[in-house]
């Protein structure tokens, strides 16, 4: 008995570890996926509650990017900074009350110091008070689906009550990198702030990843006595994003370490293949009313899928589905729409046209006409 007691532990000892479970062994939760399909290479205690520090940040750079896109401020907009942001303890970049600074100067503070004080700044900036702004987040945190998320403040500080998960986060991170604009600031490594002044100061990123992993360009640090260190970081190499999510880790160089062997997995194992791309022609259709007669339609946007790179391509179908196409026609108006499976997965992505389409005037419609007639 003995003796076969000792050969199945043997034979359990010597069975294959899967190089997923050797992945983020010290962090409390984590997570790992490609950004373009939303596709889960590795997870887990993915809905576990817990402190996000200053991952929160995240929600607040994302409401930032918004509001410039829509116009509530402009990079180039001057905040006066207030007694309540220039007072936040933790990391800050030093704000005094009645400063001046640029939103884009503030955003930077943001991105590569994880500046308290900045963040308060532009919160105020936008929604007139902090207390405004946090309602903001927790109102895009329903609108994005997040179901174990809420937020008490927009910087990160430990506070009761304030707890997101590494799928929210994740979610938030997929709408983050849709704008372009951010890696602008998240990829840099050192930097200046008040460059020309007697306050010159020197920002060194908290990331210390976009230095010393190539293609590292994002996204966000985080550190209290209680959350432990975070970081969700996102790196890009042949066209593939990954996004690697790791909470409450016992020290920063495990953190670093640990999202650094998760990222050299996700790129060594996998690849991202392109199903429809955004360029490729679906359909000609005929343009009722137009100074053309038909016109190419394309997708609004590409169509990828991810794979191990030892498995085969998967089976891509697609069908499309048009509405009428009657001109005036502008580039970008939806026309339809193409169901794309791959495999056994569905996607469906609307149809635009390559340019503009004109309503063919009744002079033009004569000459038409006439040229026809000319043979």
């Amino acid at each position: 008995m003995k003796k076969i007691l000792l050969i199945l532990m043997t034979f359990i000892l010597i069975l294959p570890v899967k190089a997923e479970e050797k992945l983020a062994i010290n962090a409390k939760s984590a997570m790992l996926l490609e950004a373009s399909t939303g596709e889960i290479i590795f997870s887990k205690n993915v809905n576990e509650k817990l402190e996000p520090a200053s991952l929160t940040k995240m929600m607040s750079m994302l409401i930032i990017l918004e509001s410039i896109d829509s116009g509530i401020i402009k990079w180039d907009d001057i905040v006066t900074v207030s007694k309540n942001a220039s007072s936040m303890g933790g990391s800050q970049i030093l704000l005094e009350e009645n400063e001046k600074m640029s939103v884009r100067d503030l955003f930077k503070g943001i991105a590569v110091a994880s500046g308290n004080d900045a963040v308060v700044a532009l919160a105020e900036q936008i929604a007139g008070t902090e207390e405004n702004f946090v309602a903001l987040m927790n109102k895009r945190a329903k609108e994005l689906g997040l179901k174990n998320t809420v937020f008490k403040n927009p910087h990160g500080l430990t506070i009761e009550g304030h707890y997101t998960t590494a799928n929210d986060l994740a979610i938030i991170a997929l709408e983050i990198v849709k704008h372009e604009e951010v890696f602008e600031y998240t990829s840099i490594y050192e930097d200046y702030l008040r460059a020309n002044t007697s306050r010159k100061l020197w920002l060194v990123n908290t990331n210390k990843l976009v230095r010393f992993y190539d293609g590292v360009d994002g996204l966000k640090t985080g550190y209290t006595n209680t959350a432990g260190y975070c970081l969700v970081a996102t790196a890009k190499k042949n066209n593939m994003r990954i996004i690697a999510i790791v909470l409450d880790e016992p020290t920063s160089e495990i953190r670093n370490k640990e999202v650094t062997e998760m990222l050299n997995y996700a790129f060594s194992q996998y690849e991202l293949g392109i199903a429809i791309d955004e360029n490729q022609v679906l359909k000609n259709v005929k343009v009722e009313k137009g100074i053309i007669e038909s016109i190419d339609l394309i997708p609004i946007k590409k169509v990828t899928y991810l794979k191990k790179k030892l498995d085969q391509k998967p089976n891509v179908k697609y069908n499309v589905a048009i509405d009428k196409v009657v001109a005036p026609i502008k580039k970008g108006d939806i026309i339809g729409n193409v169901k794309v499976q791959i495999n056994n997965d569905y996607e469906t992505i609307n149809l635009t046209v390559k340019e503009d389409i004109k309503k063919i005037t009744f002079l033009e419609l004569l000459g038409k006409k006439f040229k026809l007639l000319l043979g």
